[in-house]
């Protein structure tokens, strides 16, 4: 049993003091270092990139800001929401302009914008009971609105002028017969224009004119019965 065990040993001896030989025996390679090239002139430099401006915000929506130089236009054109002129108005004030270019007479200008003071078409001796009064819009239909009063009471409040001729019979009474055409409005165009008519009952043309009115004046005519 020692004998197994010293051979054992030695056995083992052998074997270490071979390994270490063995060990000793192997060179290790040196790797030389490589050395890093120079920069030189030729190097391409990188430039650092810029950084990105910050876009602007607005509530929660975030701008690019823009930097092509050109600006955008203020106000965008939409036909929704603009708004027109009226056309009577931008046809008054054509006419208005005509007017001043045409340096008329003060008489001219109220013909044409509408006499701003009341008209008096006269007065007319009858013998007639009565008499038919008419009137129509003798320019161009446009809205234009009169009323009528006899003695300053209203028979007719609100009369609209077409192109043809209406109206109605007033029964006269013993002496003055006032009537008054008082205009409403001036239509769209401006001014009041009409025509009126009177006819006693035996057909016999007692008074006709035409007026030319601002808004509030009247024309007046007066039939004094016999």
């Amino acid at each position: 049993m020692k004998f197994f065990l010293t051979f054992i040993a030695t056995l083992s001896l052998v074997f270490v003091t071979n390994a270490q030989i063995d060990s000793n025996n192997k060179k290790s390679t040196a790797i030389p270092a490589v050395e890093s090239k120079k920069e030189t002139n030729e190097t391409p430099k990188i430039t650092p990139s810029q950084p990105e401006k910050t876009p602007e915000t607005y509530g929660s929506l975030n701008v690019p800001n823009l930097s092509t130089g050109v600006e955008a236009p203020k106000k965008e054109f939409s036909l929704f929401g603009e708004k027109f002129g009226n056309p009577g108005e931008l046809y008054q004030k054509q006419i208005d302009k005509n007017i001043a270019n045409m340096k008329l007479t003060p008489e001219e200008v109220e013909q044409l914008n509408g006499s701003l003071t009341d008209q008096y078409f006269g007065d007319f001796k009858s013998k007639a009971t009565s008499v038919n009064i008419s009137y129509r819009d003798h320019g161009y239909v446009d809205g234009d609105l009169i009323q009528v009063r006899v003695n300053d009471d209203v028979v007719q409040a609100s009369v609209f002028l077409n192109g043809g001729f209406s109206g109605f019979k007033l029964d006269l009474q013993k002496g003055f017969n006032k009537i008054d055409f008082v205009a409403l409005n001036q239509g769209e165009s401006g001014p009041n224009t009409a025509e009126f008519k009177v006819i006693d009952d035996l057909g016999n043309l007692v008074s006709s004119n035409r007026w030319n009115l601002a808004t509030g004046v009247k024309a007046t005519i007066i039939i004094v019965k016999e």
